[in-house]
């Protein structure tokens, strides 16, 4: 299952100029998602320039995509970085996932086959299969796959850029919510077999909209309920003598 993308064409035209600028901000922001470039990483335009074999003009416009993406920051004698790790950012990413994945996915019902509904139903089984051994990063892609396969033909395509984007910032963010909440991963692949039974029961778009969006909401619950849990130390679970 291919993960959806951003539009290629968002804000650029066809000159060679812009193509460089859209050829670098998908090679930065492809370091910045799979870590190579971590939280607090200098972005130097030259040295950037130089592995892309570019002037550092397409670079630039690239780095300033990239800031109003939320991936990096601009400060004054400093130059670009790639934004810290933000809490407050997280849920609020996670927030936008649930509204655009449940209009997407609303959007995308008239259009999906019996095949889509099967593989998002094999992708599901897949990850029911890792409960059991858990890995919280391959059960995130896992994840990403199996709302992709129900979302990937809506007709929208600035909706599932805007999906795609959100994704974006939530790799930078945190590798797998799974990881810090691992028993909500049985709770989200019952709901995944939820909402695949209602789109093959031809539910409506506004109770399948609200399904998935209920779904991305539970998980975003338990993580900040894990969030506020106490922490285990010696000193709060020693016994008394």
């Amino acid at each position: 299952m291919t993960t959806p993308t951003m539009d290629s064409g968002s804000g650029m035209g066809t000159g060679g100029l812009l193509s460089k600028a859209e050829h670098a901000y998908r090679w930065i922001r492809e370091r910045i998602a799979d870590h190579t470039y971590e939280p607090g990483h200098r972005l130097v335009l030259s040295q950037i320039a130089g592995e892309l074999d570019t002037s550092v003009v397409p670079v630039r416009e690239a780095i300033r995509r990239l800031e109003a993406d939320g991936l990096v920051t601009f400060e004054r004698n400093v130059g670009a970085r790639v934004a810290m790790v933000d809490k407050d950012s997280y849920v609020q990413s996670m927030e936008a996932v649930a509204i655009l994945e449940g209009a997407a996915t609303a959007q995308a019902l008239g259009h999906l086959t019996d095949e889509d509904l099967a593989e998002a139903e094999a992708i599901n089984t897949r990850m029911r299969e890792l409960l059991d051994d858990f890995d919280p990063v391959e059960f995130t892609r896992l994840n990403h796959d199996f709302h992709a396969a129900l979302f990937v033909r809506c007709p929208n395509v600035r909706l599932r850029t805007l999906v795609a984007l959100e994704w974006d910032r939530l790799a930078h963010l945190r590798d797998s919510t799974f990881s810090f909440v691992p028993e909500r991963a049985r709770e989200s692949v019952d709901e995944h077999s939820r909402i695949v039974g209602l789109i093959r029961a031809a539910a409506s778009a506004e109770e399948v909209e609200r399904v998935v969006r209920a779904h991305r909401a539970a998980t975003l619950h338990s993580y900040q309920q894990a969030e506020t849990r106490p922490t285990v130390t010696p000193a709060n679970t020693a016994t008394e003598e």
